[in-house]
């Protein structure tokens, strides 16, 4: 009896390990039926440097056995080589330990994850599986590898690397102003000329002055403005002949030594007739010059004449009440008086530059010769960029102190795609001015292609928000995964990477409007953009057009489209693999 007992207990032993057995082996039996495991997105996508892996899992009732744990390990397996991400555990309703989503045998359930990686290139074509392992107390058995996924869609990685590089620009001017100015006093009541003042130093100047200039090179004088007053005493018609006089006689003073001193009438260009030249005005009685210099005076009753002034608007009242404090008068009439008989002579003239073709000869021939304006200017006179650089080099010889020389040299440097050539001339800019947002923009497209893209960001916001800042500014939030930061930046522009930013998005349409805006629009890789935004609006006819047309101006496209995973879906479609083999 007892060995009976023995019997029917070893017995049960057996069945309940045969059990626990059976709890994972039947889910493994039963693992392709009762089990959905999907990936979000299909294919698997990269952006800013990064692939994000969600995965959701469902288990059907009655599947998930009570005391069975799994730990799942999502992997990307590419040639050459395998990321595990990190692994999630499911557990039925009886496993207390651990952590995990239960599963409820009767109900089923279900779990999500996410995770992310680095993208490296091999990721390009890889697989997504699924790592499962049972654990059941002390039994462990590995389930078989389940692919749920592919990858990976690299689109962000055709943004274009064409950041603008900023110009110091020159201040040259085609002309500029000069002007030169004389006063000529007169006695009371006269309008002559005297002798005194012909040889007074401010007269003798003028004089010079239109000697000088009227032989000095691409010097024009353009016109003459006389403005003649008479002080406020006397009568008012005498003091109105008297301006017009005194107006009349400086206005012919002046055209006599025009006429006698040149050699030519064109030596000195009027702009016209002499008497087209001259533009007269006249104050017969001049109160305004009279309060101002009574403001600078130090006379006594300076305050007494100056409420006078504003007391009475009447001119006859004024100097009457003037006149009436008759020692300050007396003062008034020998040092302020005087001052106010006077004509004014303003010379408007115009100094005209080298002109383009002498400036672009001596920047080929003498650039010493040129002032740092001139070189400037003469880099903008060429399209081609190996001659700029070779003026820019010789500015920042001559004008090494001048911030514009070195980040010239730069600018050039970057659209030469000569990293190191231009970081040197860059960073010598910034010492120079470290605050210019040009070196600011520049230093931020070297630093980017080095790879530090928050860096470049630094520089660019330091560099402000110009058409070529935003336009970097849009690379780096492409890069970055901040695709509405990029369109953002972009703005207006009519651009393949403002395209792009928008496809991105999820604006094919607006990037198929900006694509056919923009001077890129007949490229090879601005129809292959089209083809992808015809591949995510599921239209077979828009992606087969416009990648025929891609791979007729560029056959590296063919290849291209076949690997790249936009054209996942379609790769049974016939015309898609009659065009890409």
């Amino acid at each position: 009896m007892k060995k009976q007992f023995q019997n029917v207990a070893l017995s049960i032993l057996a069945v309940a390990g045969l059990a626990s057995c059976a709890g994972l082996g039947s889910m493994m039996k039963k693992y392709d039926k009762m089990v959905k495991y999907e990936v979000k997105p299909n294919p698997l996508e990269m952006h800013g440097d990064t692939v994000v892996v969600t995965v959701s899992g469902k288990y059907d009732p009655k599947y998930f056995a009570k005391k069975v744990e799994l730990t799942i390990t999502p992997t990307l397996k590419y040639n050459g080589g395998e990321k595990a991400l990190k692994p999630v555990t499911v557990k039925g309703e009886k496993v207390t330990e651990g952590s995990g989503s239960t599963i409820v045998f009767k109900e089923g359930g279900s779990f999500s994850y996410t995770d992310k990686t680095a993208y490296i290139p091999e990721m390009k074509n890889c697989d997504l599986v699924l790592k499962i392992k049972g654990k059941q107390k002390s039994k462990e058995k590995d389930f078989p590898e389940k692919k749920i996924g592919d990858g990976t869609i690299i689109t962000p990685l055709l943004v274009k690397n064409d950041e603008k590089p900023l110009l110091g620009k020159d201040n040259f001017q085609k002309s500029y102003p000069v002007t030169q100015e004389t006063q000529i006093f007169f006695l009371v009541n006269q309008s002559d000329i005297r002798s005194s003042e012909i040889k007074g130093e401010n007269m003798a100047a003028t004089q010079k002055f239109i000697e000088e200039k009227r032989v000095a090179k691409r010097f024009v004088f353009k016109s003459a403005s006389i403005s003649a007053y008479a002080s406020p005493d006397g009568e008012l018609s005498l003091n109105a002949n008297l301006a017009e006089n005194r107006a009349k006689v400086t206005a012919k003073y002046y055209s006599t030594i025009a006429k006698s001193k040149a050699k030519d009438k064109n030596q000195m260009i009027v702009g016209g007739e002499v008497e087209t030249f001259w533009a007269t005005k006249t104050t017969a009685e001049d109160w305004d010059g009279f309060k101002t210099l009574m403001q600078q005076s130090s006379l006594k009753d300076k305050e007494l004449i100056l409420r006078v002034l504003e007391m009475y608007p009447d001119g006859d009242k004024r100097e009457k009440e003037i006149k009436n404090l008759s020692a300050t008068y007396k003062e008034v009439a020998e040092t302020i008086l005087p001052k106010l008989r006077r004509s004014v002579t303003t010379w408007n003239c115009e100094q005209l530059s080298r002109p383009d073709d002498e400036i672009s000869k001596l920047a080929a021939t003498y650039p010493d010769s040129l002032a740092n304006e001139e070189i400037l200017y003469a880099a903008t006179l060429t399209t081609d960029i190996n001659t700029k650089l070779g003026i820019y080099k010789n500015a920042d010889r001559l004008y090494g102190t001048d911030w514009r020389c070195s980040n010239n040299v730069g600018f050039c440097n970057i659209l030469l795609n000569k990293p190191s050539d231009a970081q040197a001339a860059i960073d010598k800019a910034k010492g120079l001015n470290g605050t210019a947002p040009e070196v600011m923009n520049n230093a931020g497209i070297l630093v980017r292609w080095s790879g530090d893209r928050k860096a470049a960001m630094e520089f660019y916001n330091k560099a402000g928000s110009s058409a070529e800042v935003n336009h970097n500014k849009g690379i780096v939030n492409i890069r970055d995964g901040k695709y509405s930061d990029a369109i953002t930046n972009f703005g207006a522009e009519n651009s393949f990477n403002s395209a792009l930013a928008k496809v991105l998005a999820g604006n094919g349409d607006g990037a198929m409007s900006t694509l056919d805006a923009s001077p890129e629009k007949e490229d090879a890789l601005s129809y292959y953009l089209k083809a992808i935004v015809g591949a995510r609006k599921g239209a077979a006819d828009l992606l087969i057009n416009n990648l025929k047309i891609a791979i007729n101006k560029d056959a590296s496209f063919k290849s291209k489209a076949k690997e790249d995973l936009e054209f996942f879906k379609f790769r049974d479609n016939a015309d898609f693999k009659a065009l890409v083999g």
